[in-house]
């Protein structure tokens, strides 16, 4: 079947990843029509906004988005496109997988977890005020019903995908209420799913013991800002950014699929980015669509590719963004399958 799916190319390098995922994904078998929207600061430019009615009104149409990276100001400016998207599509799921890579350096082994975040609420709430001058207060906002939405969520998830533990992460030690409410939330769920393992973490313990022993995780379910820097985090455990998927999930089946790296304005246009974490951010899209050969497709093609020479130069090669990209699909063309 042909789907219908909004595209944010972004922007820095995201243009340029953008087009090589596209390429490889159609190359997959996948039957797409594409809805191309711009949004942060080339969408203020046009439009007078960083999330245009119509992007938002094409996403909730098609139900599915892929999207590169945006720059979002630091300390000035506008708000990040991301937390506007998931606010304004109730996206409150962040699922990150996290695994090593055939050939990527890395300095551990044997890694293959994922972090579960709650995506709409915490500190990312964004409620914050000046007190007096020189005092500022920010709201930390922990609900019953999200940190149960999200607990479901995660369970659902290792259930699913026959993975045998989640782990709560936390620091109701000092936020008793707050976080006290969201670890409630994880053992009242935790009851329905007997046949998942459920054990809980103290966050600067849990930041320990995943660079001494990161592969004895499997599911890790966090707040909101928690979940942002852990998963960060992880994703160092395998080789950064630049290898790691990323898909932000709604209760009615919306789903936006991005790369959560930066927008590397300072290499845009020189066509030597890494692709890849988009790329996989389109393979849990594909599998999103119930496209699993395709996506199965691809990942044989990356596997393939990666264990020869031809990679861009952050995981050890010269290859072009377009160079990669073409590799990837003459890969899917001689496997056959």
């Amino acid at each position: 079947m042909t789907h219908t799916i909004t595209l944010l190319p972004g922007d820095g390098i995201g243009p340029e990843v953008t087009a090589a995922v596209v390429q490889v994904l159609e190359a997959a078998g996948l039957s797409a029509t594409w809805e191309s929207f711009e949004a942060g600061a080339n969408a203020v430019a046009a439009h007078g906004t960083t999330l245009p009615e119509p992007l938002l009104a094409s996403i909730r149409k098609t139900r599915c988005a892929l999207k590169g990276p945006i720059t979002t100001p630091i300390g000035e400016g506008f708000t990040s496109v991301n937390v506007g998207l998931r606010k304004a599509l109730e996206l409150y799921a962040n699922l990150r997988p996290v695994w090593n890579l055939p050939n990527v350096k890395s300095r551990y082994e044997g890694v293959d977890l994922v972090i579960v975040r709650e995506n709409t609420e915490d500190l990312y709430a964004g409620l914050e005020h000046t007190v007096i001058p020189g005092v500022v207060e920010s709201l930390k906002i922990i609900t019953d019903a999200a940190s149960t939405r999200i607990a479901r969520f995660a369970f659902e998830h290792a259930r699913r995908q026959k993975r045998k533990r989640v782990t709560a992460v936390h620091k109701a030690n000092i936020m008793k209420l707050s976080d006290g409410l969201f670890i409630e939330c994880a053992r009242r769920v935790a009851k329905d799913f007997p046949e998942v393992q459920y054990d809980e973490r103290i966050v600067d313990a849990a930041c320990m013991q995943l660079v001494m022993f990161p592969e004895k995780f499997d599911v890790l379910l966090l707040p909101n800002l928690y979940g942002d820097i852990v998963s960060d985090l992880c994703a160092g455990l395998v080789g950064g950014l630049g290898v790691v998927p990323a898909a932000n999930l709604g209760a009615d089946g919306v789903g936006v699929f991005e790369a959560v790296h930066g927008s590397a304005p300072d290499i845009a246009g020189k066509n030597i980015a890494n692709p890849l974490a988009l790329l996989l951010s389109g393979v849990l899209m594909l599998r999103h669509l119930d496209e699993d050969a395709a996506a199965d497709r691809v990942m044989r093609g990356v596997t393939t590719v990666l264990a020869g020479a031809t990679r861009t130069r952050d995981i050890g090669g010269t290859a072009s963004t377009s160079e990669f990209a073409d590799a990837i699909c003459r890969a899917m063309e001689a496997d056959g399958r």
